[in-house]
């Protein structure tokens, strides 16, 4: 029964994952990049220094009141959320499927993804609002707003409401599958734990920050996501050292297969470029999540005296998760030859780790698999919290989608791994969709934003801007 239903949907994903979805997503992102003179190259800078510049200054850490966040913790919760198994066992996956070459179309895809994220986050800001006493926001309320204000207010509605829909079962629902999915594998793999306690203990843990609030999702995104990006990266960085002799030839296999095809270092066979491009840009977006439409619930209620100072923010979070961390895993598995090994998912990367290391280093990898996944989980809950309030005004409902969402943790930890990875890939394809047609229609009114922002910087002037809301 289980292996029909992966074979009907990996019949579904085959075609939305064709050519149509990646011009829509590659398309976007070159146009927006082109649209807004290349804020990927011109605004990092600042978005790095307001990230990171201001980190251990009081007035950064404490300017968000009870309703929103600090820049920096819209960012971790975004980047809690981007940071998950799609950096393990998503990057593993594509090299597998898709060769060396998937790597570099990952790259593509995280490049033109900033521009792309950095236009969510700024409509995020732009059409927030306040329900009860707090602030919410994304992609389910500016494509019903925003598009109302260019006189296409059905439309908007329709593809708001099929956006919440999709956003609660992609991620909510079956992406916290992947992730609890992920947890109990690795930890089954390197301590031997039955995997259905892993995943009741998942579930208790998560239940125990959801019933907290934004605040407490806040506080533990600021001070967990940063611990773990370094704890991976350096462990990445030792292994590199190690192999060392491997680097050069592992940057010409990504490079000569991305237009090749198959190219050295093993891996898939008889691997076209077409395949290579659909699995680099299929988890590239599944890791980073530009275009989909996820990260702009948290980057929309971020304190910031701009939209578009959040815009540049969370251009950084795509340039973390996927330039930096995803390029860590790719590097470890082509150098130590873990993907030639015959795993699946995440025990591809944890090969690369025991190569290195032994069975001390399957279990670092196991210990950062639980980091990462676990701080997707509570970001992934959040977004789909948010369109559960747009679409139920009632707090019975949230209790409820609360409830289900630790259900499907405790069902995905025994569940078979390609099944969950295909359906993720499904929901994820279906939820751009809506979104990205919203992007194209209000482009205009965040290059109204950006240039506002740089016109204001020009003249010398405090960063100002009329929320709505307030």
């Amino acid at each position: 029964m289980l292996d029909s239903l992966t074979q009907v949907v990996v019949k579904i994903n085959s075609i939305l994952w064709g050519p149509p979805m990646m011009i829509l997503l590659v398309g976007f992102g070159l146009v927006s990049t082109i649209y807004l003179k290349f804020p990927q190259f011109t605004k990092l800078g600042y978005g790095w220094n307001e990230t990171f510049g201001k980190l251990f200054k009081k007035d950064q850490r404490e300017d968000a009141d009870a309703q929103s966040l600090s820049s920096f913790q819209a960012l971790a919760t975004a980047i809690a959320a981007q940071v998950g198994t799609g950096n393990i066992g998503g990057v593993a996956g594509a090299i597998v499927s898709g060769g060396p070459g998937a790597v570099f179309w990952m790259w593509i895809t995280a490049i033109l993804g900033m521009s792309t994220i950095s236009v969510e986050a700024m409509l995020a800001q732009k059409y927030r609002e306040k329900r009860g006493d707090q602030l919410v926001g994304g992609p389910a309320y500016y494509l019903s707003k925003g598009l109302e204000g260019k006189g296409k207010a059905g439309l908007g509605k329709v593809l708001a409401a099929t956006f919440a829909i999709l956003i609660v079962l992609a991620l909510g629902f079956i992406g916290n599958m992947v992730q609890s999915n992920s947890i109990s594998t690795a930890i089954t793999e390197a301590f031997s734990v039955n995997p259905l306690i892993v995943g009741i203990i998942i579930a208790i843990l998560a239940a125990f920050i959801f019933i907290g609030g934004i605040k407490r999702i806040g506080k533990f995104a600021e001070y967990v996501v940063p611990f773990m990006a370094a704890l991976y990266i350096v462990g990445s960085i030792v292994v590199l050292v190690k192999f060392a002799d491997m680097i050069g030839p592992v940057f010409k296999a990504i490079f000569s297969a991305a237009f090749t095809g198959q190219a050295m270092l093993g891996g898939a066979i008889g691997v076209s470029i077409k395949t290579a491009i659909r699995y680099g840009v299929a988890r590239g977006l599944f890791s980073n999540e530009a275009g989909m439409g996820s990260t702009p619930n948290s980057h929309a209620v971020a304190h910031v005296p701009h939209p578009a100072v959040q815009g540049t923010v969370a251009m950084v979070g795509v340039l973390i998760d996927t330039i930096i961390v995803c390029t860590a895993t790719s590097l470890v598995i082509l150098a130590t030859g873990a993907n030639n090994a015959g795993k699946q998912g995440v025990m591809i990367t944890m090969e690369g780790f025991r190569i290195a290391f032994g069975e001390f280093g399957a279990q670092f990898l196991a210990i950062a698999l639980v980091f990462f996944a676990f701080t997707t989980i509570i970001g992934w809950y959040y977004f789909g919290e948010t369109n559960i309030k747009y679409l139920f005004k009632s707090k019975t409902a949230l209790r409820i989608y609360q409830v289900i969402v630790l259900f499907f943790i405790v069902a995905g930890s025994v569940q078979k791994v390609d099944l969950v990875w295909e359906l993720t890939d499904m929901f994820n394809g279906l939820m751009v969709i809506p979104n990205i047609i919203g992007l194209f229609i209000l482009l205009s009114e965040a290059r109204e934003m950006l240039f506002d922002f740089d016109a204001q910087r020009k003249r010398g002037e405090k960063l100002t801007y009329h929320y709505k809301y307030q």
